[in-house]
């Protein structure tokens, strides 16, 4: 029987990453009430520095405060632990003496569960429980954080697209999408008619080429007289690079501990003002990032995401005793169901978007994409149709 439960969140924080935080709490004091639960400041850095909150200690009505506001409550982080780093972070977990570390996050963090399960040599159980606006976990359907942040894409674009049908134009918007198109792809889940925007869409699973980009927007002005773009910013060029990393030198090039490109502040908003310039000048464009802004909008906390966040914590500690695992949202008859899957399979690993989801051209959904999103992000809003 577990009688320390140590709790942290790495990686960018979600609209609901504390749900999955206070789920995992209060199923550990209910289960195990003589038990303790610390939550990690700062991810596995906290653990390595010993800084910790004692979350048995907070009242319930206070964690379900915390459980309902975005951004990670306990502090995130980066950090990918080598050798020595590990050994620190396993010192630390042994100085609490913890029987269950659960990490709550991506890629990186379920590739960090999996380097510390390979050199406790099973001294303690590890369990990730998924986080990514991103949605590229191996083995989900989706990731807790997706639906919320895609809402919040869809209606953007949404808006986005009304507005230039008033003053027509050219808008690009800036996407969060490493290496997966899923959010970029949300953008066309509230499109209503084959004349709404995003009249374009561009993700990493597709190589990208700008001289190709000039001609579908070009295309797109001549019919609808407006063009409405959503593209990732990891987008790739036909070589397999980023397509900031094409722009940007390779000397200037930021990677974080895992040794990912630093997207944000990069040189893509101007390359495509640059690009749309010289390929359409005189036309009005406009480019947007939407930056950081979509992963934890407190205005839009989908109901369904938060419920599958907090019941994903809850299951990472119900199933603890079973040993180390990564928890997976499936989808199956008909509804969404928690399975515990090997770490092995997940951690450090990405799901792109299925090829099926879009179009030949690899610029629309197709029916398998809508049909995905319609099940994930259904319409919200009942706009009435514009007369222009």
């Amino acid at each position: 029987m577990p009688k320390t439960f140590v709790i942290a969140q790495g990686g960018g924080p979600t609209a609901v990453i504390n749900q999955t935080m206070v789920g995992a709490a209060l199923e550990a004091r209910k289960r195990y009430p003589k038990s303790r639960v610390l939550g990690a400041l700062h991810g596995v850095r906290g653990i390595r520095d010993g800084k910790f909150v004692d979350l048995h200690e907070i009242s319930e009505a206070d964690l379900k405060k915390i459980a309902n506001t975005p951004s990670a409550a306990l502090g995130s982080t980066r950090d990918k632990p080598d050798a020595a780093y590990t050994a620190q972070v396993l010192d630390g977990l042994k100085k609490v003496k913890a029987d269950v570390f659960v990490n709550i996050g991506g890629n990186d963090t379920s590739g960090t569960q999996q380097i510390l399960t390979d050199a406790a040599g099973g001294s303690m159980v590890f369990m990730h429980a998924p986080k990514t606006i991103d949605n590229d976990l191996m083995e989900n359907d989706h990731t807790p954080g997706f639906i919320s942040a895609g809402e919040f894409v869809a209606g953007a674009f949404k808006s986005i697209d009304l507005d230039f049908r008033a003053l027509p134009g050219i808008y690009v918007g800036i996407v969060m999408g490493r290496h997966a198109g899923f959010l970029t792809a949300a953008s066309a889940a509230w499109r209503d008619e084959k004349e709404d925007g995003p009249h374009l869409i561009y993700v990493p699973e597709r190589p990208f080429s700008t001289a190709r980009f000039i001609d579908d927007v070009k295309r797109t002005m001549d019919k609808h007289k407006r063009c409405v773009v959503a593209v990732s910013e990891g987008v790739t060029t036909e070589d397999g690079k980023a397509l900031v990393e094409s722009l940007v030198g390779p000397d200037k090039l930021e990677r974080d501990a895992h040794g990912n490109i630093k997207l944000s502040g990069s040189d893509l908003n101007r390359a495509f003002e640059i690009a749309l310039a010289e390929g359409l000048p005189g036309k009005r464009a406009r480019v947007d990032a939407l930056g950081y802004i979509p992963r934890g909008y407190i205005g839009a906390i989908n109901k369904t995401d938060a419920k599958e966040a907090f019941k994903a914590g809850a299951y990472a500690v119900a199933t603890a005793e079973k040993g180390g695992a990564s928890i997976a949202l499936k989808h199956e008859g008909g509804k969404t169901v928690l399975k515990r899957v090997p770490l092995g399979n997940v951690a450090a690993k990405t799901r792109h978007m299925p090829d099926d989801f879009l179009n030949k051209d690899g610029t629309h959904l197709a029916k398998a994409g809508i049909e995905y999103f319609d099940r994930l992000i259904p319409r919200k809003y009942v706009a009435g149709r514009p007369f222009v």
